[in-house]
């Protein structure tokens, strides 16, 4: 009987370089996202990884994820998140804060600070990239109205 082994080298551990990111993912106004972990840069099968980095005082436009969860964690600066049918609903978050947004839910991001970049990794339940960019019209709750939770 022939027992198989994997060949390691070739489908092991990968490293991904900061200078590797890839800019080619779906974009959303007001953010900027590299990939770096996914089918086509690393053979995933069930995630996607990669940054985000929203510009001081900005705020991204409302989109979803499809059916994919997500989980954003915060490197460096303030994020605020709004959520809901008219983004009715705020968070804030701060470096080292994990931030988990549902499958569908509308959601957009604000860097809180008017100084500092807002720097964060972003993975996602999938390998594809799903962005589905809305148009809400939002109501309007200030930065300092965000409840930290």
């Amino acid at each position: 009987m022939t027992s198989y082994a994997p060949d390691w080298r070739e489908f092991g551990v990968r490293i991904v370089r900061h200078d590797q990111l890839d800019p080619g993912t779906p974009q959303t106004p007001g953010m900027h996202r590299e990939a770096a972990v996914s089918r086509s840069s690393v053979g995933a099968e069930k995630l996607w990884a990669g940054t985000v980095t929203i510009q001081p005082g900005a705020r991204t436009g409302p989109h979803h994820h499809g059916e994919l969860e997500s989980v954003i964690y915060v490197l460096r600066g303030r994020a605020g998140m709004r959520w809901g049918d008219r983004l009715e609903f705020a968070a804030e978050a701060g470096p080292g804060d994990f931030i988990y947004v549902p499958p569908h839910v509308p959601h957009q991001e604000l860097n809180a600070s008017a100084y500092e970049p807002l720097t964060c990794v972003v993975v996602r339940s999938d390998t594809e990239p799903v962005v589905v960019n809305l148009q809400i019209a939002a109501s309007d709750p200030a930065v300092h109205e965000l409840s930290r939770r």
